[in-house]
């Protein structure tokens, strides 16, 4: 268990957190979630201690190891073994079967130890450096976007061996279905404190979405409080007879807490301007075959029809050649044979992982974006910029200015410009968070031209494509189905290495009715004093909520009366029951952490009999 103690942390003017609080307990996988700048991988580096907190305390066990999987690859030694064993400790530096035993754990063969680290795809090097965290055995494990450039199959292992993983883990990603896959609870980092809830991230919006619908609501009514207050004491602060009733109101007013507005972050907006066309298919593909060389071939007679309004998704393995397809599409590769013809009325916009270099760096923004199309009006071109989350002056930033993820948002910016009815997007959510890549998927369900897609979010393919070309076995293939009616039908042929555990030795039924038995009692036994503390926790904050709404509705009363004593001691109730209800608050959900850990582990138990 760690725990995070009003912790506070700044750089110069802009504030983090602010008593910040996070308790972690045993078994929990939390799911990090915020808006780029929140202060989620700053968490990272309090908790990895290479950073320092401005105020309050981080709590680590003596002994408890943290371990952090790197996003980068530095590789010095010419085997795999040599590379991996470099995580030994002194006292275990010859200790080579541990290197092998997870080596071989993670799905590398006895032939892949000689090879150079280098040799490896993505996907694999990301496993090396797994590897190399667990052999120095940690507790927790710390991962910022381990998803980045891994494809379908790496994603679907990293998943499986998360999951089965007995230590901690706190996981940032924008890919929502791995982190609901993998983590048992969500946090998020809100107006500058930690939030956390036991469940998926639908469940965490939803009840976060409910939290600031009651903050509005209370905030309203206090400003309307303070206006009534305002002007009672500017309209009789000068009287004599009525002086010290204004001045009791100054009182009321100084010793109030003002509730914050709820700055809401700006999120990326879509909306891709169809052109019309009379065309029933906008693109046919015909034995399209391409290699860098005649002895290297990526792939060869690929053969399809795309029709309008139809969504085609590529995927596969990195380095099989699913970008280098799009771009054959999109006429940037030229194709070995094969043919490729558009319908006369086919316009269409590219984003590619590769044709953000055509980008001009010495370029403006806006003058990037009005480039794509001239006929626009600076208004146009300035809304444009403001979807794209360039407002003001950022607007006229130089495009060498840009990091990797604004230059992206540059491209669908220039695709937005445009009227399309052919959209071709090369891995279109990476650098997104959460919120932008729902806004991306509903934009393309909604489009009324047809797209092909490169991608490695399963998310995505399922809410979106109708078909699919699979890289797999070294061929690539048409598949006439969704995403799940593929791994239904075919599935990957070297799909995800499951992480087993050891069972218990298996025993009869009759014995195997005693131990269930015993272990529902047990499980009765243990649970019921908790389900009984969260009932009435329940109860007493749904009570005090009830006299809470009750005082505030009398307390407009009393201040329309001008009834200044009654006022004051409305106002004292409400500061309790606010108070007593942000203890209850955090006196359930430690019981309710407890009973949902205990319930797992005696369902845990309960699958192994």
């Amino acid at each position: 268990m760690i725990e995070l103690s009003n912790v506070s942390k700044s750089y110069g003017p802009n504030e983090l957190f602010s008593e910040l609080n996070l308790r972690l307990n045993s078994g929990n996988k939390i799911g990090l979630v915020g808006r780029n700048g929140s202060g989620k991988s700053t968490l990272f580096k309090l908790i990895l201690g290479e950073e320092q907190a401005d105020g309050g305390e981080v709590m680590i066990p003596r002994n408890y190891k943290i371990g952090a999987l790197k996003q980068y690859f530095d590789f010095t030694e010419k085997t795999l073994v040599d590379e991996t064993a470099l995580a030994l400790g002194e006292d275990d530096k010859f200790s080579i079967y541990k290197v092998e035993k997870i080596l071989f754990g993670l799905g590398f063969s006895q032939e892949d130890l000689e090879k150079e680290p280098k040799s490896f795809s993505g996907g694999f090097q990301i496993r090396i450096n797994l590897a190399k965290l667990l052999l120095t055995e940690p507790n927790m494990l710390l991962l910022d976007e381990p998803t980045n450039y891994l494809d379908i199959l790496s994603i679907r292992w990293l998943k499986a061996f998360l999951k089965n993983f007995d230590g901690e883990v706190i996981l940032i990603t924008h890919d929502r279905d791995f982190m609901d896959s993998v983590c048992t609870h969500t946090m998020g980092i809100i107006r500058r404190n930690a939030y956390m809830i036991a469940g998926g991230t639908e469940k965490f919006y939803e009840q976060l979405a409910s939290n600031e619908e009651h903050h509005e609501k209370q905030k309203i009514a206090q400003d309307k409080k303070i206006k009534e207050l305002e002007e009672f004491i500017a309209k009789n602060k000068a009287r004599a007879s009525t002086a010290a009733l204004a001045q009791s109101k100054v009182k009321i007013l100084e010793k109030m807490d003002v509730l914050e507005d709820i700055g809401y972050d700006a999120t990326l907006k879509f909306d891709f301007n169809y052109k019309d066309t009379p065309a029933k298919f906008l693109l046919e593909v015909k034995d399209v075959s391409f290699g860098y060389t005649k002895d290297n071939i990526l792939f060869k007679d690929i053969s399809f029809a795309l029709e309008k309004g139809q969504t085609l998704g590529i995927i596969g393995k990195n380095g099989k050649g699913k970008s280098t397809l799009l771009n054959v599409i999109a006429n940037e590769l030229k194709a070995l044979s094969g043919t490729i013809d558009y319908h006369g009325s086919t316009v269409f916009g590219h984003f590619g992982q590769t044709n953000i270099s055509h980008l001009n760096l010495n370029s403006t923004i806006m003058d990037e974006i009005h480039s794509t199309n001239t006929k626009l009006a600076e208004s146009v071109v300035r809304s444009i910029c403001g979807l794209m989350m360039f407002s003001g002056d950022n607007a006229k930033k130089k495009i060498s200015l840009l990091s990797g993820g604004e230059k992206s948002r540059v491209m669908l910016g220039k695709i937005i410009a445009k009227d399309v009815n052919l959209l071709f997007l090369d891995e279109p959510t990476n650098h997104l968070d959460m919120d932008s890549i729902a806004a991306l998927t509903k934009a393309i369900k909604a489009f009324e031209g047809s797209s092909i897609i490169v991608t490695h979010s399963e998310e995505l393919l399922r809410e979106v494509c109708d078909r699919l070309i699979v890289f797999a076995n070294d061929e690539a293939v048409c598949f006439n189905g969704t995403y799940d009616e593929f791994l239904e039908k075919i599935g990957w042929d070297d799909d995800v290495i499951e992480v087993k555990k050891e069972k218990a030795p298996k025993v009869n039924k009759k014995e195997s009715k005693k131990l269930r038995a015993a272990i529902v009692a047990e499980k009765s036994k243990a649970t019921t004093p908790l389900k009984k503390e969260v009932e009435k926790l329940e109860g007493e904050i749904s009570k005090l909520e009830e006299l809470l709404d009750h005082d505030q509705n009398e307390l407009t009363k009393a201040t329309n009366k001008g009834d200044n004593n009654k006022s004051i001691e409305l106002l004292k109730n409400i500061n309790k029951y606010e108070k007593d209800i942000e203890t209850k608050f955090s006196a359930l959900e430690i019981s309710q952490t407890k009973l949902d850990e205990m319930n797992k582990e005696f369902e845990k138990r309960m699958n192994e009999v």
